[in-house]
């Protein structure tokens, strides 16, 4: 992994400590622990793009932890996880703004020729590599759908 994101990681990692800031500390604790077994998976130091990926994927499991908490009714323990995913965010690179996102869903549907609904999964795999991680799966999906429902 890109050095510079893992001592700032740690460096912010004592920063909280000394602050005591509980939520950041065990935040930081999570997301440290994920790239290191991302390395001994790799075998290594992760290239860039995998140390992204791996922040991505962790913020993917508190975002789904939140909504299972909210769906059961835990709000306590949903605004936790959330509090988790804004410290995780600070690490990542900025995701595509909405205007971005829905000009590449509108290049990518004219490239492979997907007009409408039942092109979709023609149109999401050329989308998915083209977004490249700069966007949740979900956001993508969604402005794909929107996409293709206007163009009929």
């Amino acid at each position: 992994m890109d050095d510079a994101i893992r001592s700032r990681l740690e460096t912010d990692l004592k920063e909280a400590m000394r602050a005591r800031d509980e939520t950041a500390r065990d935040a930081i604790r999570y997301i440290l622990a994920a790239v290191r077994n991302a390395e001994i998976e790799h075998r290594g130091d992760l290239p860039e793009p995998e140390a992204v990926a791996t922040l991505r994927r962790v913020g993917k499991q508190l975002t789904d932890a939140a909504e299972q908490y909210r769906a059961g009714g835990r709000e306590e323990l949903a605004e936790h996880e959330e509090q988790q995913l804004a410290i995780l965010r600070r690490y990542l690179p900025p995701e595509l703004d909405d205007d971005r996102l829905h000009e590449l869903v509108e290049t990518v549907a004219a490239e492979v020729g997907a007009t409408g609904p039942k092109d979709m999964g023609k149109l999401m795999p050329a989308l998915i590599a083209r977004v490249d991680g700069a966007a949740d799966g979900r956001r993508v999906s969604a402005a794909a759908k929107a996409a293709l429902t206007r163009s009929t």
